[in-house]
């Protein structure tokens, strides 16, 4: 908060001064609260804190299974919790994506609403999507693959409204997006950091604004149906139903980009006021991308400040008051390179990318995203150890043994931590010391009985936890995996 200088005239000056000073010191102390924080689920995580919480409403004080959803899907990407809904991405048989939306209602006879995937997603997706005005932003393509595409769908219905291609080797749209004034934000692997238009959308060379683009959409999609249902009449066995590959593909406005072909940013960015957080890799395979952390300008994109990192920063940014917590990991998600992995985490100033403090993790590496609250950062490592940290000064406040590896971010609801490991375990573990609450085995409980590895990280809505699972590789390489949701009633 900038210095404010008082002139006092008088004893009723000094009463209006003061009162004048209280008001605007209110006022800088409220805006700066609002940005540090974004609406529910428009960004990763839930929050810029990313404790996978928003509606700091606690979970559940015994872990009861309420549903199970099992697939042959395996889910990477973390959840989003939308009211009753909850969507997901999830990698099927030569990696074919499906996008999800599930019913959380305990009760619900059928638990998917609906689902989106080929033709209309051609690349594999593990984007947590972000909530904005009734609509999902996700990306897609992942390392092995090469261009992208920035999918914006409907949320009562999953029909496409908009899509921005990103064409170029090394580059996909892995991380979350952000939504931030009306803007989206987000990395593109070597295409850097992308500042796109929601609001201005061009169809056919025509600027269009979202109303009149849905309009043209809807007529479009009434007109195939109505087709299709002509084709059943005249021959059913050749008729083919439509598909929402087969509509226009209005195109939002790209409003900046920075770090392309310098960066490798696969994390989700955070924005903060006026603030964006990149957290850019070094890829040393390939040899490209510049291991930092930067501050961009949200409204020009461009750089404020460069902060260098010593290990990859893959879970990316977190935000709390001044102080930004960065985790790092010598291994991505590789099962195979567990026993070599080392990890630090850092404390960087948010006003000048200054380090704080930088705590090395000699036994394991650091994949997820720091929870920050209250006075706490809270990590998991690949040496299966939960750990909290003094936001202070970096202390470590206490550890808690999973006994297994953890890829996945903890969540915070409440006095609790909650953390799922590689066997498809999940933790509850108090905030205040450590000390374990309780531990569900997913392999074992009597109405799941399917282990497998949490990747993206357990969430907390509306009291219950939501978890899914992922067997791509591992001990459990290609058994079915599940999401489940677990609370008390």
């Amino acid at each position: 908060m900038p210095a404010m200088k008082v002139k006092i005239l008088s004893p009723t000056r000094f009463g209006l001064c003061n009162l004048q000073f209280a008001m605007a010191s209110l006022c800088t102390l409220l805006l700066f609260s609002t940005a540090n924080s974004a609406e529910p689920w428009t960004t990763y995580r839930g929050n810029s804190q990313r404790t996978a919480n928003t509606d700091k409403t606690a979970g559940p004080a015994n872990p009861k299974v309420l549903w199970v959803h099992k697939s042959q899907d395996h889910y990477v990407a973390a959840l989003v919790p939308d009211g009753d809904k909850l969507f997901l991405s999830g990698l099927g048989a030569f990696n074919v994506s499906t996008f999800y939306e599930l019913s959380t209602d305990p009760k619900a006879a059928q638990r998917s609403v609906w689902t989106k995937t080929t033709p209309y997603l051609k690349l594999p997706t593990v984007s947590s999507p972000a909530l904005m005005d009734g609509k999902l932003i996700f990306g897609d393509g992942m390392h092995q693959t090469d261009g992208a595409t920035l999918h914006c769908i409907t949320v009562d219905k999953g029909l496409p409204l908009w899509q921005l291609r990103v064409p170029g080797d090394l580059v996909h749209l892995e991380g979350s997006p952000t939504i931030a004034g009306g803007m989206v934000y987000l990395g593109g692997g070597a295409a850097g950091v992308l500042c796109v238009d929601p609001s201005h959308v061009t169809l056919d060379g025509k600027e269009m604004d979202l109303k009149s683009i849905q309009k043209v959409l809807d007529e479009k999609w009434a007109a195939l149906l109505k087709k299709y249902e002509e084709d059943k009449k005249k021959d059913p066995d050749f008729a083919v139903p439509p598909n929402e590959d087969q509509l226009p593909k209005p195109s939002p406005k790209l409003a900046w980009q920075q770090g392309e072909k310098k960066w490798h940013v696969d994390a989700p960015v955070t924005v903060v006021g006026d603030k964006v957080l990149v957290a850019s890799a070094f890829l040393g395979k390939e040899k490209v991308g510049d291991r930092a952390l930067f501050c961009l300008d949200a409204k020009s994109g461009e750089v404020k400040w460069r902060a260098p990192l010593k290990l990859n920063p893959w879970g990316g940014p977190s935000v709390i008051g001044d102080t930004i917590i960065v985790s790092g990991s010598t291994i991505g998600y590789d099962t195979k390179a567990l026993k070599e992995a080392k990890g630090d985490l850092i404390a960087i100033n948010l006003a000048d990318g200054k380090e704080k403090w930088r705590k090395e993790i000699t036994t394991g590496g650091v994949v997820g995203c720091a929870a920050l609250v209250d006075d706490v950062a809270v990590v998991t490592a690949t040496d299966g150890k939960v750990r909290a940290f003094k936001l202070a000064d970096g202390e470590r406040g206490w550890i808690y043994d999973a006994k297994t590896p953890l890829f996945a971010p903890a969540a915070v609801a409440g006095s609790v931590v909650y953390a799922g490991d590689l066997k498809g375990v999940i933790h509850a573990i108090d905030l205040a010391n450590g000390e374990r609450k309780w531990a569900l085995d997913l392999g074992t409980d009597p109405d799941v009985k399917a282990p497998g590895m949490i990747y993206g990280g357990p969430i907390v809505h509306g009291g219950r936890i939501y978890a899914a699972t992922c067997n791509i590789e591992g001990t459990f390489a290609q058994k079915p995996t599940v999401v489940v949701c677990i609370g008390d009633k």
